[in-house]
């Protein structure tokens, strides 16, 4: 696609709105709106007016789309912060077509083609500016959200009553964006479904399953701000399950020092099964993370039904060392954007952002991982409580292959196939599915034709390997209407992996470690871990908590060679399952305990 100029008609509405000259209305309340909220027995009807099919879609299984999926468009509003919108048009691009609305055509063209902020983009190919009105940059949370009948058919937008006053063209600017694509754009706007809600709060697997703070409840509740129909969480399931297909709506306590209480500023949905979490060090809002991701994971397994496999990630402090507890801004990794094969993600100093760019880069092999500065004058927009995530927002394909699969894990098997399923659908249907497989990452990837074992389920077998080995592998599936989709959607670039370990004698054979049994276990006070180590090597002993969290280093250094014991005293720690973890740059060994 190339660059379009696209002029629409929309009435500005007049609004008495606190402007901010420089960056424009914060992520967060302005003064004038918390007035606003609290004056006069909340907002009226005016803030919230009719737009959109206020009833809900009218499709069998609803789906809505995980972030991670093939995107039509990014969308992003052109008024604060040019030089870092700039920056993720320049990258986007490359991906999709990116859908700037802008109320000044020629003054954003002149800024994406002059010297600033990086220089000329290369080309405007893939960019549309479209005319519009609106009041804030925070596309995230007021843009409409990605929903498909039939799981792949029937491209809707979702759009819900944004919980900003003051902010009515933020309010109503989905349907720009739903009008100049053709959509139909479906609106909580009417009671009983008059549903209060920030897209900042809000995270989706694909498959039925979304995240949020209990903000969800608070605005929605008897005697809330907004004069929409008080509901119950019971009530605000089953309105997310009749509009969005969410059969799951798992909600976590608002963190103390987060002030606008979304989710996306301390975590991210990288796949399925996936969650990234951003890690203070013991401070702030830390311990309260930390107790909502163990919930999550006590309660709540993947679509598989398998635990979630949570990556934790560093919060960055501010320049003299200081978090949001001392008033420090909300700076975190986590507010990332996927844009296709490219992921763009906020950085803030260089000290911490190579420790993200490296996990990002293994947990998301293939992608394109592009960092963008929201810490540095005269850009700052960290310190309005937003970044990349923030302010973009994305619009999925209309004809989508849907893949998904859970990865293999590392396995101590030697002389069984091992087993690949993958979910695979289209609305045309699939004709041919295919595995993709190597152990050399330098190799060319070998195929196997998948079949099909019903109900949108293809399967194949990897051939069973030696201890030692790594296999990559991905899938690509091809539609019966010619579309061909490959998940990872990086792939071959990109792609699933897991070792062979073989049994523990072929663990020891190879002069590595193990773990005898450690005792007492269940433990509760002293206890005894024996480690066995066939030559002496550098390596940590620690104990971990459900969530994957570090909860003890029990020992670090140079390991003797034989069997040594090591101690810690369990009587400080909460009850449950921990795990022991060998950590080497060699290899891993595990062993699970229980502590009473």
């Amino acid at each position: 696609m190339k660059f379009l100029l696209a002029l629409s008609c929309f009435a500005l509405i007049s609004v008495n709105t606190e402007v901010f000259a420089q960056n424009g209305l914060p992520r967060g309340l302005t003064d004038d709106e918390r007035r606003m909220l609290h004056q006069n027995g909340g907002l009226g009807p005016e803030f919230f007016s009719s737009r959109g099919i206020e009833t809900a879609p009218d499709f069998p299984a609803i789906r809505s789309m995980a972030e991670w999926e093939e995107i039509q468009a990014l969308t992003i509003s052109w008024i604060s912060y040019p030089g870092i919108l700039k920056n993720i048009v320049r990258n986007a691009k490359e991906e999709c077509p990116v859908i700037i609305l802008t109320e000044n055509a020629n003054s954003t063209l002149s800024f994406l083609m002059g010297n600033e902020a990086g220089g000329p983009l290369n080309n405007m190919d893939n960019v549309v500016l479209l005319d519009a009105n609106f009041d804030s940059v925070w596309m995230r949370d007021y843009g409409a959200n990605t929903v498909y009948g039939n799981e792949v058919d029937d491209l809707i937008l979702i759009d819900w009553i944004y919980n900003r006053p003051s902010r009515p063209n933020d309010n109503a600017s989905p349907e720009t964006v739903a009008d100049y694509l053709g959509l139909d754009i479906y609106t909580t706007t009417a009671a009983p479904s008059d549903l209060v809600n920030t897209g900042g709060n809000f995270m989706s697997d694909g498959f039925g399953t979304a995240f949020a703070s209990e903000l969800i409840l608070e605005e929605n509740e008897a005697g809330n701000d907004y004069n929409v129909t008080p509901k119950s969480e019971t009530d605000i399931d089953e309105i997310m399950l009749d509009w969005m297909g969410l059969e799951r709506y798992i909600k976590m306590e608002t963190l103390p020092y987060d002030l606008i209480h979304h989710i996306d500023m301390h975590m991210k949905l990288l796949d399925e099964e996936t969650l990234l979490v951003g890690e203070f060090p013991g401070v702030a809002d830390g311990p309260q993370i930390e107790a909502n991701i163990e919930y999550v994971v006590s309660n709540f397994n993947s679509k598989w039904g398998t635990p979630y496999k949570v990556k934790w990630i560093p919060m960055v402090p501010s320049t003299n060392n200081l978090w949001p507890n001392a008033n420090a801004a909300y700076r975190t990794y986590t507010n990332s954007v996927f844009v296709n094969k490219t992921l763009i993600y906020p950085s803030y100093r260089e000290q911490y952002d190579t420790t993200a760019q490296r996990i990002y880069e293994e947990l998301l092999p293939g992608y394109t991982i592009i960092p963008i500065d929201c810490d540095n004058q005269p850009e700052a927009i960290i310190q309005a409580s937003g970044a990349i995530h923030c302010i973009t927002h994305s619009v999925g394909v209309s004809d989508p292959l849907l893949i998904s699969h859970q990865p293999l894990a590392d396995t101590d098997d030697e002389l069984n196939d091992y087993q690949v399923d993958a979910y695979i659908k289209h609305r045309s249907g699939i004709s041919t599915a295919t595995l993709y497989y190597k152990t050399d990452i330098a190799a060319d990837y070998e195929n196997l034709s998948m079949t099909v074992l019903g109900d949108d389920i293809w399967t194949a077998n990897i051939p069973s390997q030696l201890a030692g080995t790594t296999v990559y592998y991905y899938v690509e599936g091809e539609s019966v209407s010619g579309k061909i989709q490959v998940r990872p959607i990086v792939a071959p670039e990109g792609y699933w992996k897991f070792r062979v370990l073989g049994e523990l004698v072929s663990i020891q054979e190879q002069g590595l470690a193990y773990f005898n049994p450690a005792f007492p276990n269940p433990a509760s006070a002293i206890t005894c871990v024996p480690v066995f180590f066939n030559k002496s090597m550098q390596a940590n002993i620690v104990l971990k908590d459900i969530t994957g969290k570090e909860v003890l280093n029990i020992v670090s250094g140079r390991m003797p060679a034989g069997e040594s014991k090591y101690f810690f005293d369990a009587s400080s720690l909460a009850a449950g399952a921990y795990m022991l973890v060998i950590e080497s740059d060699q290899f891993s060994a595990t062993q699970r305990i229980m502590i009473e």
